[in-house]
């Protein structure tokens, strides 16, 4: 990663590379557990392309959160008197309408003059033949997909930018590297080749996090929020950042050590723990504090915890570093996640990680009888970790997941939905997030939740989109009667969050940081307003309409394959069938 960055920036001196990068964003899924950080914390994963490419020397780049610009258009944007050379969308399989939209809108620019569209993102990485229409003619198509991180991207970058003409767009120059197969030495790409897809292969992840372009890049590149459909003249102003986003998102770690079936993360990881060093992680939040105002973060981790000796190595260097010296700004607080069993195991380092700025653990709880899966966790040492972070200072956050088997309550029992949230509740947690069991891409489950009927594809006549694939909505149950499914996640909700919950948290509260309890409290009832609004009519049509099932797998309905003409490494049996017969003689 390291010479890569260094070959770019030496292409760079001889080239003028214009960006615009649009994070896509469907309003329909603010609702819980997202609201307030969804629109109060620029992403992580946009601002992390977008720092790559500042490094790498080509600043003129800008960053367009759709939640922020919600009526920006591609078709007219223009950066630094012109159109951008490249544009970039990145979007999660929620927001995958709103990433349509713009693929579709910036296909409207005449060919000729066309920036090479490039998508990446979740949706990608999982998915990406989905953002490829089924006939080849369809002008409303992405030049290409990215299924990688930023080593992808650059790797990508530095094949385009090593054979861009003088004359000539980029877009022109992807298109010849891609007839000469300069790209299928890349792994992690995908694009339409005729009437198939040329699938490259898996990425190569980078495992030292410390080689990543710096954050405080990213933050520089943000567009200013707006209602119109262009760009501003210059990018949000560094004193003016942390007004649209107090929190921001770092990446410190990538990796879980559980193997739960429902969970995408260490199949894409590729079974590896992958993380940056204290004194890394502790510069980003220095630097990101002194030039941007933020104080407040919130580690992207998958579990914090999940290697002793090196989260010891991060948050000792944090707690003795300049984090938490006094500072005009205040002292740096984040947060993070973790699992029930590793932050009991860190039992006797709970005081460091209070020393290191820690103040807030997003739990995942799941089912605290380990009826649903089994990750360590039960009532009793649910109970007893929660007992330790308040303790110390640390408010819990708990994230549970509803199932068809479990009932809304059980008397004199821990195994209802509203049993486990009176524990958690009374056991000191902030916060509450309750989810249904749904299909997640990449996991082991995901195919068998299709193929075994389970998945719904629609209710009441009204199909399930992608922007209800969050797991708030019951949209794969066998329960005979779905609807309860829906309603208890709603009265689990105002369980937890109301009126005197609130007054509770404030005269009463199982933690040290009473205000901040009863901050969340306020958020909370807003948001519980606005989850049922949201989730009420589908709850009705999951009573009265009829509900249809679906067997298939979501699969790329364009054939794919290999650079060799191989199987596609990105293909899912829900496709259609491949054009590749393996050679006669091959062994099995």
């Amino acid at each position: 990663m390291t010479g890569l960055r260094e070959r770019l920036r030496l292409i760079a001196k001889r080239r003028d590379l214009k960006t615009v990068i649009a994070y896509s964003f469907d309003f329909r899924t603010r609702i819980l557990p997202f609201i307030y950080a969804d629109l109060r914390m620029a992403p992580a994963g946009v601002r992390a392309i977008g720092s790559a490419l500042a490094d790498a020397g080509f600043p003129k780049t800008r960053i367009v959160l759709q939640q922020w610009n919600p009526n920006f258009r591609p078709s007219g944007m223009r950066l630094d008197g012109g159109l951008p050379d490249l544009f970039l969308i990145s979007s999660l399989q929620l927001h995958s309408a709103e990433c349509m939209k713009l693929i579709r809108d910036a296909c409207r620019i005449e060919p000729a003059r066309r920036p090479l569209v490039v998508v990446g993102g979740p949706k990608t990485i999982y998915e990406p033949w989905a953002v490829f229409p089924v006939d080849p003619a369809d002008p409303a198509a992405p030049d290409l997909a990215v299924t990688g991180e930023e080593f992808v991207f650059l790797s990508l970058l530095e094949v385009l930018l090593s054979n861009w003409g003088t004359n000539e767009t980029l877009r022109s120059a992807f298109l010849r590297a891609r007839d000469e197969g300069l790209l299928d030495s890349v792994p992690g790409l995908v694009y339409r080749a005729g009437e198939e897809l040329v699938d490259t292969g898996i990425q190569r992840l980078l495992g030292n996090l410390d080689e990543l372009p710096h954050p405080a890049h990213g933050f520089r590149l943000l567009e200013a929020p707006s209602r119109g459909p262009t760009l501003a003249g210059r990018a949000l102003p560094a004193d003016r950042v942390f007004e649209h986003s107090p929190i921001g998102a770092l990446v410190m770690t990538f990796g879980c050590k559980f193997s739960c079936k429902y969970c995408p993360i260490p199949a894409y990881n590729q079974r590896q723990h992958r993380l940056k060093s204290g004194a890394r992680i502790e510069d980003e939040m220095v630097r990101v504090r002194d030039e941007f105002g933020i104080r407040h973060f919130f580690g992207a981790d998958d579990n914090f915890f999940n290697n002793r000796e090196r989260t010891l190595d991060i948050i000792r260097t944090l707690g003795a570093g300049p984090v938490q010296k006094p500072h005009p700004r205040g002292r740096i607080r984040w947060g993070t996640e973790a699992t029930v069993h590793d932050t009991v195991a860190m039992r006797e380092h709970l005081r460091e990680v209070r020393r290191a700025g820690v103040r807030a653990l997003w739990i995942g709880v799941e089912d605290m009888t380990a009826t649903l899966v089994k990750k360590g966790q039960s009532v009793d040492n649910t109970t007893e970790a929660f007992r330790l972070l308040r303790e110390h200072g640390i408010m819990p956050m708990p994230m549970m997941m509803h199932h068809d088997s479990q009932p809304l309550w059980t008397p004199g029992k821990p195994y209802g939905l509203l049993n486990q949230v009176h524990r958690l509740r009374q056991a000191g947690a902030a916060t509450l997030q309750v989810t249904m069991l749904s299909p997640a891409t990449g996991s082991k489950l995901y195919e068998e939740t299709f193929t075994s009927g389970l998945a719904y594809e629609s209710a009441g006549g009204r199909k399930v989109e992608h922007y209800m694939l969050d797991s708030n909505y019951v949209i794969a149950s066998r329960h005979p009667k779905p609807w309860l499914k829906q309603l208890n996640i709603m009265l689990a909700y105002l369980f937890f969050y109301n009126p005197v919950r609130l007054l509770i948290s404030l005269f009463r509260s199982k933690t040290s940081l009473w205000l901040a309890d009863g901050f969340l409290q306020v958020v909370g009832m807003w948001a519980v307003a606005r989850t049922i609004c949201r989730t009420f009519g589908w709850m009705m049509r999951l009573m009265r309409g009829r509900i249809v099932r679906t067997s298939r797998v979501p699969g790329s309905r364009v054939p794919m394959r290999s650079p060799n003409g191989g199987p596609a490494g990105h293909a899912l049996p829900g496709g259609v069938a491949l054009r590749w017969k393996e050679p006669a003689g091959a062994a099995r």
